[in-house]
């Protein structure tokens, strides 16, 4: 089925191969390596106040840490909100910030993309933790071409099977502070299981057979998996991958033939492919609204209600279900729109 649809801005393919759930690193780059020449002495002045520096990745992964160290240390995160990892491309002041950190936390799956070089070149000198690591491979979904599926927060109960990493690498460094990250640890690991709960009854709300979420990538399998929502990117798992022609066409008509009434934007990526779909289902004689932004690849800046984790998983099942289903019962509507 054709309905007209201008192609869509391809984008690169990602690179293929990686073994144990991690990506296969490549030979360093003499960028990278040039970047990281450099003794400790950054390392030393950048910890304020004797606290221990923690760089995190991605907002998601300093959430992780924050909820386990509280404010025993410091946390530098290197992409800001709303800024898509898959793509990022390292600087040299990324570098100092990560060579001046005590310790170093990423998500890993490939998320980081291009950084992914920069990072295990950094491990042989100071304490790098990846916390997919922490997940088994067979909980793991497969994203093609010897990939795993990064976006493991989604799912929430998942997501805190890494919690124990985290732990271990702050009391290494901070031995001190042993006694409060367990305690910590375990009060994320209750609150992640009762944002789960909530999570699951809110998606139970939206009637079986709309249960279809449509998204600008294939970022939410996990979420899917775990609430029982089939979803749909019209990109892969990551947003380098190509979205095509035909892509765009098969949507469009999943769209018509389904009565799905609703797609949704996030945070992270371009709105384009989207407001594609929207345009084609509309000459297939099928209005469909875009039913929120989610947060997908980053959680929300302060104030958004999407700060933590369990703020952006909470607030992205409101979103979703008030655009599938009408408001859930017990929270306002679209409150992960902005």
């Amino acid at each position: 089925m054709n309905f007209g649809i201008p192609k869509p801005r391809a984008f690169a393919k990602p690179p293929v191969g990686s073994t144990a759930g991690r990506p296969v690193m490549r030979p360093v780059p003499l960028l990278i390596a040039a970047m990281l020449v450099g003794g400790c002495s950054a390392r030393e002045a950048a910890t304020p106040r004797g606290k221990p520096l923690v760089v995190a990745t991605t907002t998601i992964v300093a959430d992780l840490v924050r909820q386990v160290a509280g404010d025993r240390v410091a946390i530098d995160c290197l992409l800001g909100d709303g800024i898509d990892p898959h793509s990022y491309k390292a600087t040299p002041r990324d570098a100092d910030r990560l060579r001046a950190a005590t310790l170093v936390v990423a998500s890993g799956l490939h998320l980081e993309g291009k950084l992914s070089d920069l990072l295990d070149k950094l491990s042989a000198t100071m304490p790098v933790v990846v916390v997919a690591d922490a997940v088994p491979r067979e909980l793991l979904l497969d994203a093609g071409g010897g990939f795993q599926d990064p976006h493991i927060w989604f799912d929430a109960r998942l997501w805190s099977r890494c919690i124990p990493a985290v732990e271990e690498a702050l009391t290494k460094i901070d031995p001190a502070g042993g006694t409060e990250y367990r305690r910590r640890a375990d009060a994320h690991r209750v609150e992640l299981e009762a944002a789960d709960e909530r999570v699951r009854r809110t998606i139970a709300s939206i009637p079986a057979g709309r249960r279809v979420l449509v998204t600008a990538h294939d970022a939410f399998r996990y979420f899917g998996r775990a609430y029982g929502i089939e979803v749909v990117g019209v990109q892969g798992t990551s947003t380098e991958s190509e979205a095509g022609l035909n892509d765009i066409n098969r949507l469009v008509g999943l769209l018509v033939e389904r009565d799905i009434p609703a797609v949704f934007v996030e945070t992270s990526v371009s709105d384009r492919n989207v407001a594609t779909l929207v345009e084609g289902a509309a000459v297939g004689g099928h209005a469909v609204a875009i039913g929120g932004r989610l947060y997908s690849d980053s959680l929300g800046p302060a104030g958004s209600g999407a700060e933590t984790l369990v703020g952006t998983l909470e607030a992205n099942a409101r979103t979703i279900a008030a655009a599938l289903a009408g408001p859930p019962a017990g929270g306002p509507a679209a409150a992960g729109a902005r």
